[in-house]
């Protein structure tokens, strides 16, 4: 009894501990989820803590903006207010500008056609009062008009004729310089020939060949058209700081400028070049003549002929050889020597090369001549015109006063014979009243002013035309 008591005892226990630990097992894993339930509520609400401040810190932010949003609303309401109200005056100032515009229109349109039609009758009236004018004009100044244009209309043909004698003289000019190239190799050829000549029968005298060489010299430039003492000069004499220089020839330029050639070149090497019986003599001779023109190039250039005071020479002076196979051969054995010379402002030239030279320059001055024969003729003819320019505004005078004193004469006459109160009617009536008169009105005025009597006049025009006192 006792055993069994116990065993139910122990049964009732072990069912008991069993019931307990499951319960407790149960109450643990509520426990557990409980504490998980109770994490995430935690979690859930610092979350939602953290929004609430986020809320929070955004409500308070909101009420900061709408505590400044409050004025700008206040303004913003004014704004839209005065927006309304120009709203209204701008359509009401669109209606009243239609309306003006409208009326603008209107007017344009009536301006327009009066003005079409005082244009056309201006224009009617214009022509009308031409063609009357240009009549009289022409029937009373045709014959005093030709004779006041008779002499210039001669002017205009013989400065036309001039002009046409001027352009007809450059071409012959033209043709006549391109004969004379065409034969200048002839003529250097001769004056090379007779150089040759006279330098051998002037052999070692160097004072006569400078002579010679400024005949040569002169003869070239007589040869080149040029005016003596007007476009060149020969043996100038000329002070300077060293001493008195004559340049054996100054050729003047168009534009103010000179240049000038020397011509004392020693030939005493070139005769002996020229007459040496053999080829080693001959060149010893040659090499002579190139120095000899070597020197003078450089006693030339330390002369500064260009710097001469009241020389307004170019940079450069011109040394002649007269002789053209002396500056041929030249060249030909020392082909630095022109540069050489350039470099000192110095320019070789022969005859050939000078006349071509002055020949162009002669050219200069011939078109210079032109050209201020042209400005002569132009200044003439501005002259002229501006004279015809004077008598056309004379006539235009004499039209105005022909027209004004007609205007005087009509009025006059208006007075005369026109209306019922003229003086030839007056006249007459004292006549015809008993008035003693030993002469009588002549019968053509006295019908003239029957027939204005009786003429029907225009209304209100005997009232406001011609008022007789």
């Amino acid at each position: 009894m006792t055993f069994s008591v116990l065993a139910a005892v122990a049964v009732a226990a072990g069912l008991l501990a069993l019931v307990l630990a499951i319960f407790l097992i149960q109450a643990r894993g509520r426990i557990a989820a409980g504490q998980r339930q109770a994490d995430q509520r935690a979690i859930e609400l610092d979350s939602l803590r953290a929004e609430y401040q986020a809320l929070a810190e955004e409500r308070a932010r909101l009420q900061a903006d709408c505590a400044r949003l409050a004025p700008l609303q206040v303004d913003l309401r004014e704004k839209t207010d005065e927006a309304q109200a120009l709203a209204v005056r701008l359509e009401r100032a669109v209606t009243e500008l239609s309306e003006e515009r409208r009326r603008s229109e209107d007017k344009l349109a009536v301006l327009q056609e009066a003005r079409g039609q005082l244009t056309e009758q201006f224009k009617n009236l214009a022509q009308e009062i031409l063609e009357d004018k240009s009549r009289r004009f022409t029937d009373q100044n045709k014959t005093n008009l030709e004779a006041l244009l008779n002499p210039l209309r001669e002017q205009i043909g013989g400065f036309q004729k001039r002009v046409e004698d001027v352009y007809d003289k450059e071409s012959r000019d033209r043709v006549s310089l391109l004969k004379e190239i065409h034969t200048l190799r002839d003529l250097n050829q001769t004056i090379a020939v007779d150089a040759v000549n006279l330098t051998n029968a002037l052999k070692g005298q160097t004072r006569t060949q400078g002579v010679w060489g400024e005949m040569v010299l002169e003869r070239v430039l007589e040869q080149s058209g040029l005016q003596k003492d007007r476009e060149y000069e020969l043996q100038v004499s000329v002070s300077s700081e060293t001493g008195r220089q004559r340049p054996d020839a100054i050729v003047h330029l168009p534009d103010g400028k000179d240049v000038v050639i020397d011509a004392k070149v020693s030939l005493t090497a070139y005769e002996r070049y020229a007459s040496a019986p053999d080829d080693l003599t001959r060149t010893q001779a040659l090499r002579e003549h190139v120095a000899s023109l070597r020197a003078h190039i450089r006693g030339l250039g330390d002369r500064n002929y260009q710097l001469l005071p009241g020389v307004r020479s170019l940079d450069f002076v011109l040394l002649f050889v007269p002789i053209e196979p002396a500056y041929m051969e030249a060249l030909r054995a020392e082909p630095a020597l022109f540069t050489e010379a350039l470099e000192r402002n110095i320019g070789l030239v022969s005859p050939s090369t000078l006349l071509t030279t002055l020949r162009m320059i002669q050219n200069v001055w011939r078109f210079e001549h032109q050209s201020r024969n042209a400005q002569e003729i132009a200044r003439r003819a501005g002259d002229l015109y501006d004279k015809f320019v004077g008598f056309v505004q004379d006539l235009d005078a004499v039209d105005s006063r022909l027209a004004s004193t007609r205007n005087a004469f009509d009025a006059a006459r208006n007075k005369l014979v026109s209306g019922r109160g003229n003086l030839v009617k007056r006249a007459e009536d004292l006549k015809a009243l008993g008035v003693e008169a030993s002469k009588s009105l002549p019968a053509a005025l006295l019908d003239q002013a029957q027939a204005e009597l009786a003429a029907p006049e225009p209304d209100g025009s005997a009232a406001g035309a011609h008022p007789q006192t």
